[in-house]
């Protein structure tokens, strides 16, 4: 074997090991303590997945939630250009065993026909929150609110908007494609989380090194901000140093 084909061999191996990353199917589990969570209550718990764009939802990945889920939120990119509207609705019917459905857009929603997309979400049974927020109770009896605000880059964010009938002495997520909206929620909000995606956890990573950081918990602005990295990909249907991922995660108060 000369060191050509073996260069070539490898290089194929490589290729082969980032598409098998990209199609990986699991859930990961997270425990969030938050200092603010309402202490007469013991979690919440929601399944949360972003940046679905062209993959299918399967049977493995739903059935791999094996605990109640309070509510499922979409946090943008469900498809993009090229996806049909159909394929979004049968991902989006799969997410529907678990709970209903929150939905806030990604840039790359923006890509097909809105009115189509709106009106088979709609048909679905989906929440869209477009600078809006909806109040929730938990089967536990918990309160909460949740609010969506439009994508940063491609629609049109109002966080006022969004925030003008939340409560902030309620137990309040912030849903939003783009984490960088954290720089601009107020303290008056009361925004005890924001769930976000868009990243991708940088998907091709050298050395630990990409375009952007890696998903995970962080503290941005004062703020609690988890950001997933994601269970589709973007331009390369390949992953490096940055798992496909989706979420159930649990909320309760830190002691």
């Amino acid at each position: 074997m000369t060191i050509v084909s073996l260069l070539i061999g490898l290089s194929i191996l490589f290729l082969c090991h980032m598409a098998w990353e990209a199609k990986r199917t699991k859930v990961e589990e997270t425990h969030i303590e938050l200092p603010n969570f309402p202490k007469e209550y013991t979690s919440l718990s929601l399944f949360f997945i972003s940046d679905i764009h062209r993959r299918k939802i399967s049977d493995r990945l739903i059935q791999q939630v094996s605990k109640s889920v309070d509510f499922v939120v979409v946090g943008g990119d469900l498809l993009e250009g090229g996806v049909p509207i159909r394929k979004a609705v049968a991902n989006i019917r799969q997410l529907k065993k678990l709970g209903p459905i929150y939905f806030v857009w990604g840039n790359n929603d923006y890509e097909v026909n809105q009115v189509e997309l709106t009106h088979a979400l709609k048909e679905e049974g989906v929440y869209l929150l477009k600078n809006q927020s909806v109040v929730l109770q938990t089967e536990e009896g918990l309160t909460c609110t949740l609010v969506g605000a439009d994508d940063l880059s491609e629609g049109k964010v109002d966080l006022p908007k969004a925030f003008e009938k939340t409560n902030p002495d309620l137990f309040t997520i912030l849903l939003s494609h783009n984490p960088d909206i954290v720089y601009g929620v107020k303290a008056k909000y009361g925004v005890d989380l924001i769930l976000s995606g868009h990243t991708h956890g940088g998907q091709i990573r050298f050395f630990n090194v990409g375009l952007y950081e890696k998903g995970g918990l962080k503290d941005r602005n004062n703020i609690p901000l988890f950001v997933s990295n994601g269970y589709g990909t973007t331009a390369l249907p390949l992953r490096l140093g940055t798992k496909a991922e989706a979420h159930y995660i649990r909320v309760s108060r830190a002691n």
